[in-house]
């Protein structure tokens, strides 16, 4: 039997699973790009191989920049659609 106020049938929980699904993929490339093609670039940067650097500061910093994102989308939408009403 299935409940017709289901969470996943309002508009803010689509948008989420959307927002979630989106940069979930984001982070899977960038991780998987980082981990098979780190090797391969290596011309300085910085003084330091981009390689290196990519891996060790550059992933970081877009990692950082997607939870930044996520927030700043999420507080949106719960301006938008009153989501913080929602349990």
């Amino acid at each position: 039997m299935t409940k017709p106020d289901q969470p996943t049938a309002s508009p803010y929980w689509r948008q989420t699973l959307r927002l979630s699904r989106s940069l979930l993929w984001i982070w899977l490339v960038l991780t998987v790009a980082v981990c098979l093609f780190g090797r391969s670039l290596d011309f300085d940067f910085f003084g330091w191989p981009f390689g290196f650097w990519a891996t060790s500061q550059g992933a970081l910093i877009v990692f950082c920049l997607i939870v930044w994102y996520y927030a700043w989308a999420m507080n949106r939408l719960d301006e938008e659609l009153g989501g913080d009403d929602v349990d």
